[in-house]
């Protein structure tokens, strides 16, 4: 089959006629054109009839998956368009009587050619969801029908729009033209001078890649909306609404967006390693291939992994047991800078979700994992290889315990260093982490951790001024710098940073700062710091050590 691209202008006489048949695939958003963008278009239709009596009038371009010789055209782009312009054209031919309403009519019902082979039926057919309602009202010229629906009681959006703007057209056509000929001079304004191009190939790639190109809307189609459309195609069409009802009540949960990151969480699931191509590509190439039907994919791959994937993403996870411990470690895996986890979660949850203790042990040492690589700056392809080893186990091993996520020796002396080592310096993320996980630690896991502002402040602070306390305790420059971004000197706050305050002595520091504003602190480690009565460095030095032995114990270092 040829996949070249071909672009011509066509009138609208042309564009509704035999040579193309447009059908309006499931994965495209609902008809969403209101009162405003109908209403720019009927006056700018109408003022260029009115003034320019020779000159044609560009509508724009369409976007089509369409075989050469073949009318089936699959609308890529361009269904808003397509779908008022045929709402204009319904309403004006119901407001026509006899043969002109009959030829008018042509244009929004094919009516059928036996001898080509023909079948009379609607040239345009809208989405699934609205595509009985399209049919039965605008396309059979009900509108006296369309203005006594109560639209509180329509399905959703796109048949509150088609109704609204319906009757729109209608009032605008009333109320421009006074006459059966004044509506058949503009009628033959829009079939003969007004132009539509007309972009089509047989391939989806070339399509949705044109699209891409034209669309300066920003409301590309996402590979999700193409993968949707493959697999709802090839579904029998006595299941199709079932499943595309599944589906899209899939994306209501997880949105567009979120959608499509579960399918590249996916793909990264059957692979098992970085992305070196378009998405769409690779999850044809890694999941679809390995597929028997559409049906498959849906039952037993996008839904469950949709699932477990709500479960880790919004820590929703249930269970009789272990559901509030799973869930506290899905909130802080959720908080690592990168979401190179969630395909080794959720690949475990769709094989053993009903395993709570299973589990529990499981995403203990998963946060462990993702929390050395996230502290100690992995970065993509040093965690895309780590995850990759503990996804080939869950493929290929039915234990709930897994080898491959205990840290080596050098992973647990590299986390040990780093959490020792300078945290300050650290990005904010990552010194953050370390430091409300340690917090949590402190607190058995029950402090909650939703605050708008976190700052990290240094208890011995960063300038010390001759004369101050903190000089007599540190009076070697090397000392201080010695503790200076260490763990130990460092407390989370709820408050903007005070540049000011942070140079107080200690023990105003703690009472006008650490306390904040209610005279109480929401941390166990700045709580320990108000309890100190100097801050030296052999109470550093005990501090640290003591810190740095509850992250060991608690990661099991």
């Amino acid at each position: 089959m040829s996949k070249k691209i071909t672009g011509a202008e066509y009138p609208l006489a042309k564009i509704f006629s035999s040579d193309f048949d447009y059908e309006i695939p499931p994965y495209q958003r609902p008809y969403a054109w209101t009162f405003e963008q109908v209403g720019e278009l009927f006056d700018d239709l109408y003022d260029f009839y009115c003034h320019e009596k020779e000159d044609s009038y560009f509508l724009g371009s369409i976007v089509l998956i369409k075989s050469e010789n073949h009318p089936h055209s699959q609308v890529i782009d361009g269904q808003q368009r397509l779908t008022t312009l045929t709402l204009m054209i319904a309403a004006l031919t119901s407001l026509l009587s006899g043969e002109d309403r009959e030829e008018c009519f042509s244009y929004i019902q094919e009516p059928g050619k036996k001898l080509q082979g023909i079948s009379a039926k609607p040239r345009l057919a809208l989405r699934l969801r609205d595509r009985d309602f399209f049919a039965r009202t605008v396309q059979k010229l009900d509108f006296d029908g369309l203005a006594h629906l109560d639209s509180a009681q329509l399905e959703n959006e796109s048949q509150k729009n088609i109704r609204a703007n319906a009757i729109f057209l209608l009032n605008k056509l009333r109320g421009s033209f006074s006459s059966q000929e004044a509506l058949i001079q503009f009628g033959m304004f829009l079939m003969t001078r007004c132009f539509l191009v007309v972009v089509s190939t047989p391939s989806q790639q070339s399509a949705f890649r044109v699209f891409s190109v034209l669309n300066n809307r920003g409301l590309d189609l996402l590979p999700s909306d193409i993968i949707k459309a493959e697999a709802i195609g090839k579904i029998a069409e006595g299941k199709r609404a079932s499943f595309n009802d599944r589906w899209e009540g899939i994306e209501v949960d997880l949105g567009r967006d979120g959608l499509n990151d579960l399918l590249g969480f996916i793909r990264m699931i059957y692979a098992k390693s970085k992305s070196k191509r378009a998405l769409l590509e690779e999850f044809k190439e890694h999941v679809l291939a390995k597929v028997a039907t559409a049906e498959e994919l849906i039952d037993n791959v996008i839904e469950p992994y949709a699932n477990a994937y709500m479960d880790a993403k919004f820590a929703n996870y249930e269970a009789s047991e272990n559901a509030g411990n799973i869930n506290l470690l899905f909130n802080w895996l959720n908080r690592i800078d990168n979401s190179d986890w969630i395909p080794v979660a959720i690949c475990y949850l769709v094989k053993h979700s009903k395993e709570s203790k299973a589990v529990l042990r499981f995403l203990t040492k998963l946060e462990r994992l993702a929390a050395q690589m996230h502290i100690c700056s992995a970065n993509i392809n040093q965690r895309i290889d780590r995850h990759a080893k503990v996804l080939v186990e869950i493929s290929t091993s039915d234990s709930t315990e897994l080898a491959s996520l205990e840290l080596t020796s050098p992973e647990k002396e590299a986390f040990i260093n780093a959490i020792n080592g300078d945290v300050y310096t650290l990005t904010a993320r990552r010194r953050n982490y370390l430091i409300l996980r340690l917090d949590s630690f402190v607190t058995d896991g029950a402090a909650s951790y939703n605050h708008n502002i976190l700052t990290i402040e240094h208890v011995l602070p960063q300038t010390v001024n001759p004369g101050s306390e903190w000089a007599v305790w540190f009076p070697d420059i090397l000392s201080r710098l010695q503790w200076e971004h260490k763990l130990a000197n460092l407390v989370p706050l709820t408050q903007s940073r005070n540049s000011y305050a942070s140079n107080f002595d200690f023990e105003r520091k703690k009472s006008a700062y650490f306390c904040g504003r209610s005279g109480v602190t929401s941390f166990a480690l700045t709580s320990q710091v108000l309890q100190e009565k100097e801050w030296t460095q052999q109470v550093l030095a005990s501090r640290q050590e003591r810190l740095v032995s509850i992250c060991k114990q608690n990661w099991d270092l």
